[in-house]
């Protein structure tokens, strides 16, 4: 049974708990994809004029790239740290670390006030977003996770995940709206600073919510029972979360790792190469493409916390392995879907992609949440995700877009996808079901051997310590 401490919250506390959870990985994805569009229309002509035009736009999507190399580093810490001091102070840090760099972005001098500091000034600030972005999303989805309802964990779960379409459509709406009102010289010469300092009304929208929220009962728990006996060996392996997770949950690492590798390349080649290929090898116009992604945004903002309630009642597994095998398959329709130039045949090919990349994202909450134990949940759910990112996400269309180049055709690039799907088919079936863990068990998470292993662990090192 249950202990108090895991009883499910009134509805209305849950529902800001979630809340919480939800405004940062929606400023989280807003501040991407507000990079992303910023890097390609004003940063090459306001942070590196003394570039041609091309190599300022790589150099201004290299201090982007930046942001991926600093995620791990900010898992790293806030795993450590969110293991050890809890959950929501570590995401009130990374909020304002987050959503501060955005704003001072918003306040930069360009290279014609201060030269050559400006585009440093700017990879330090990505750095920075880079690095609370790390810690970001664990501590989002375990504060959700260690509040909810077990039953339906993997519903609640997953609505930290819908910040990645609503910060895309919040992102790409507010710079929408503002080339449509400023002509190209206003928004050249200040219009481009209005959505990074709009962040700052979400850090102060978000810091109310978060900072009225409760820390998560179920590390309350752990925290607790830690305590009462400092002198074993458990209590002293968990002031090293990373050392524990290494130790104990090696193989649960490296299933995250594999089942991000379908989820993540796919994502980035659905939502951003896209771009690239419709208007290069389709003929279709840049805006139109845009649009299509943001319809198929909005589908799939809907559609993630479906799969999330659908991976309650049949498992995390069968629901993840659905979005792998089926991103797979669709990679050759999605393609020639593209290929025929057609609106109504972009949004099918995009929407559909999307929806069965939810099938992904959706259980990936709750699953590695339910990977690993309570003191060392924060890290090992953060490693798993971030390092996975940097191998996947972040060179995914600089792939994609040197495939199309090399070979002129989109083989290549469905080929990419499917082998990360056939990695995530590998990954998530070599895993244990783990949608009837009891997170409240802060060691004896898994239900085999392995968690009985890691408890004889413990006892071994309380007798030699």
């Amino acid at each position: 049974m249950a202990s108090a401490a895991t009883a499910p919250p009134p509805p209305a506390s849950l529902k800001r708990i979630v809340a919480a959870s939800l405004i940062g990985t929606t400023i989280e994805w807003y501040d991407f994809f507000l990079y992303g569009s910023a890097a390609a229309l004003v940063f090459n002509k306001l942070f590196f004029p003394d570039s041609d035009p091309l190599v300022g736009t790589l150099l201004s999507f290299l201090t982007y790239a930046v942001g991926f190399a600093a995620r791990p580093l900010g898992a790293l810490v806030f795993g450590h740290y969110g293991d050890r001091l809890g959950r929501k102070k570590l995401l009130v840090l990374s909020l304002l670390l987050m959503g501060g760099a955005t704003f001072a972005i918003g306040l930069l001098p360009t290279h014609a006030s201060i030269g050559t500091a400006a585009p440093v000034l700017l990879t330090v600030l990505r750095l920075v977003q880079g690095f609370a972005l790390g810690g970001e999303w664990g501590g989002a989805v375990l504060l959700v996770s260690e509040h909810g309802d077990a039953r339906r964990r993997g519903f609640w779960a997953s609505w930290p995940q819908t910040g990645a379409p609503a910060g895309q459509l919040l992102a790409t709406g507010v710079l929408s709206l503002l080339t449509a009102l400023l002509s190209d010289a206003a928004f050249g010469s200040w219009g481009w600073r209005v959505p990074f300092l709009f962040s700052g009304v979400l850090v102060i929208v978000g810091l109310w919510i978060r900072l009225s929220v409760d820390e998560s009962p179920v590390f309350k728990e752990a925290l607790a029972q830690a305590e009462a006996r400092k002198a074993d060996a458990a209590a002293d392996a968990e002031k090293l979360p990373l050392v524990s997770v290494l130790r104990h949950h090696w193989r649960d690492v490296l299933v995250a790792m594999g089942a991000r590798m379908a989820e993540n390349i796919s994502y980035y080649v659905i939502t951003a190469f896209i771009l690239v290929y419709a208007t290069t090898s389709a003929g279709v116009s840049k805006q139109t493409a845009l649009n299509a992604v943001l319809i198929a945004s909005a589908v799939h903002f809907a559609v993630i916390p479906a799969w999330g309630a659908l991976s309650d009642r049949i498992g995390r597994r069968p629901v993840y392995l659905m979005g792998a095998v089926g991103v797979g398959l669709w990679m050759f329709p999605f393609f020639s879907l593209i290929d025929t130039g057609g609106f109504g045949s972009l949004i099918l090919a995009v929407t559909v992609g999307l929806v069965l990349h939810g099938a992904m994202y959706a259980p990936q909450a709750a699953f590695f949440s339910e990977m690993f134990a309570t003191r060392m949940r924060y890290s090992g759910a953060s490693i798993g995700a971030q390092f996975a990112s940097v191998a996947a996400g972040a060179p995914a269309p600089l792939i994609a877009t040197a495939l199309l180049s090399d070979y002129g055709s989109s083989t290549p690039i469905a080929l990419y996808v499917i082998a990360a799907a056939v990695l995530t088919v590998i990954a998530v079936a070599a895993a244990e079901e783990t949608r009837h863990r009891d997170l409240a068990d802060a060691d004896a998470v898994l239900p085999s051997d392995r968690g009985a292993d890691l408890r004889d662990a413990a006892t071994e090192d309380a007798r030699t310590a």
